[in-house]
């Protein structure tokens, strides 16, 4: 159970960091302050719900874990005794951020982390509100943000590989077609002194392909042998 609750605190440090309200940055100290802690039990090979069940609320505080984390943990231990564990402030938090999660993803799938986001969003670079109509109907699409990611995901990996810029907009033009979208395949292909090489499955043998199209056998070694990548 330590693991999954650092999990959680992790993902929720990471909403709030994508919140971006300043006043925000005691509570993700407090959440580091928590995983840190926990991951020490982790290494002690101590059960968080253990010290729970044996001390209650006041065990965990004991631990150097403020109130607020204390309480979202003793959540977590009550909710996973009746079945899946949850925090309510994750939910609320992954509800408020849904359409800046997928803002978000789709500059990094372009390069752009999210401290420089922030920069250039404060620098007027990036109009962020430009973005936000199209990743709220991004969401409405594709149903959840998982979702919507993995959409921004396909379509990344498919212009990129053609070396083609997209705009947010192009998950939607391609929408239909996703399942269909595939990276463009890399090829190597065997040349020898900058001729092309082929190879023949019935004499077994590699040739080198003259200017005038003539098939020379090859008779050197394999390393002379250069691979280059066909786009």
């Amino acid at each position: 159970m330590n693991k999954e609750i650092i999990e959680i605190f992790t993902k929720i440090i990471q909403l709030l960091e994508i919140k971006g309200d300043k006043a925000l940055i005691f509570k993700i100290n407090a959440y580091k302050k928590a995983i840190f802690i926990l991951n020490n039990l982790e290494r002690e090979n101590k059960k968080i719900e253990d010290i729970y069940n044996e001390l209650g609320l006041a065990g965990i505080k004991k631990l150097g874990i403020g109130e607020k984390n204390a309480k979202k943990i003793e959540e977590f231990i009550k909710t996973s005794q009746k079945g899946s564990g949850k925090i309510k402030e994750f939910d609320k938090l992954q509800e408020e951020t849904a359409i800046k999660q997928i803002i978000t993803f789709y500059f990094e799938s372009k390069g752009l982390g999210l401290q420089e986001l922030k920069e250039n969003a404060k620098k007027r670079k990036i109009i962020y509100s430009r973005f936000t109509k199209p990743a709220k109907q991004l969401l409405e699409l594709a149903g959840s943000v998982e979702k919507a990611k993995q959409a921004i995901t396909t379509v990344a990996n498919w212009a990129n590989s053609r070396k083609l810029d997209y705009a947010i907009e192009t998950i939607f033009k391609k929408w239909l077609e996703l399942d269909r979208l595939k990276p463009k395949e890399i090829v190597k292909k065997p040349f020898y002194n900058g001729l092309p090489m082929i190879y023949s499955e019935m004499k077994k043998k590699w040739f080198v392909i003259s200017k005038s199209g003539e098939w020379l056998e090859y008779a050197d070694k394999k390393e002379k042998m250069e691979w280059k990548i066909i786009e």
